[in-house]
């Protein structure tokens, strides 16, 4: 059965239906397939147009949708906003979030260290449902919609990925994987795709939850991996990076630092032919996503955990020394830096000509022009 199954996605794989608005970044990475790329417009040079302090770090990427910036922070609290800084609404959530929010269906669902994954009503902020997972939540929810429901799907430290109703949170279904799941799944054509600390590259039939395919991969993935047509893109611990074919069941190519060896946590970005990701050795890549070749690289000075983004014919970039940067898709070359001073960890939300990141002084900037 799960041979149909996979048949059938890939069939209608390479079909990209879901590219986001340029006014929304909903989820951390922009997408369901978690390909981080926008398509808006950002200045040469931006500048910095507003900050709003929180009561504590900021450690997930913010969203953006419907003209609202949400925000989770280690103080336990959720913080809408609206895109020139002003508090809409603030939520408590009872424990610490490191976790970024999923903005869908007019609903902020965001997971916190207790393992409560948390619906509000992204106008008002009243609390609509809550889930409880057995373990700290850290990783984004993703969603996928079919038949008339939404399905929400979240990892956690008590080794599951958790199927929710996104109307009610009820519990749909659990799949069990063998460790922790530190990043988001992503969603393609029906199935959630997600690298665990278990090494394994597993996809997950959405609606019934069922495993449709389990591949060995990697020792460790700490970040989320990218999807495009039969093809991850992945990052582990030992400092490798490479693209797996899932309909055939191997690695294609794969790229490791001769001498540094340090851990992937950044997930990457793809756009065209290139596919862009971060390494703790302080720099950024690009590779052709085809056959695995280095075209460029950019030393940023710290390490990097925060995933890049691509927007059109540039990339940004932040390290965890709090630099901010805009270098060229095409060569690497910078061509704007930005020093905030307090380390970022997650990626930059990019929408309607702006940038909105998060950093660990607990204060959201916002650039633009």
């Amino acid at each position: 059965m799960n041979r149909y199954i996979l048949i059938a996605i890939l069939t209608i794989c390479g079909i990209d239906v879901y590219s986001q608005p340029s006014n929304s970044w909903p989820i951390f990475r922009g997408d369901q397939k978690l390909n981080g790329v926008s398509t808006t417009s950002i200045p040469a040079s931006p500048k910095l147009l507003w900050t709003f302090e929180t009561g504590d770090n900021i450690k997930g990427a913010l969203t953006v949708a419907d003209g609202k910036v949400v925000i989770g922070s280690t103080d336990g609290v959720v913080y809408c906003l609206n895109t020139t800084g002003k508090l809409i609404w603030k939520q408590e959530t009872g424990n610490s979030i490191e976790a970024p929010a999923l903005i869908t269906d007019n609903k902020v669902i965001i997971g916190n260290l207790d393992g409560m994954l948390l619906a509000f009503d992204l106008n008002s902020g009243k609390k609509l449902w809550e889930y409880e997972c057995e373990n700290q939540i850290i990783g984004s929810a993703n969603y996928w919609k079919t038949g008339g429901k939404t399905y929400i799907v979240v990892g956690s430290y008590d080794y599951y990925l958790h199927g929710v109703d996104g109307e009610t949170g009820q519990g749909l279904w659990k799949y069990e994987s063998d460790n922790f799941i530190n990043g988001a799944a992503a969603c393609a054509d029906g199935a959630a795709f997600f690298g665990g600390c278990d090494g394994f590259l597993h996809m997950v039939d959405i609606p019934t939850g069922r495993l449709v395919k389990k591949i060995d991969v990697a020792t460790y993935v700490a970040g989320s991996i990218a999807i495009e047509n039969d093809k991850a893109y992945i990052g582990d611990y030992d400092g490798r990076f490479f693209q797996v074919d899932i309909k055939n069941d191997n690695t294609t190519w794969v790229w490791e630092h001769e001498k540094t060896k340090l851990q992937f946590i950044a997930s990457p970005a793809l756009l065209g032919n290139k596919v862009v990701t971060a390494n703790h050795n302080k720099f950024l890549y690009c590779f052709d996503k085809n056959s695995g070749e280095k075209l460029w690289e950019y030393n940023t000075g710290r390490h990097v955990e925060a995933s890049p983004v691509i927007v059109k014919n540039k990339v940004i970039v932040a390290n965890m020394r709090g630099d901010l940067a805009i270098v060229n898709l095409s060569d690497g070359k910078p061509v704007w830096t930005y020093e905030i001073g307090s380390q970022i960890i997650n990626n930059p939300a990019v929408a309607s000509g702006k940038i909105f990141v998060g950093a660990y002084d607990g204060n959201v900037y916002c650039f633009g022009e």
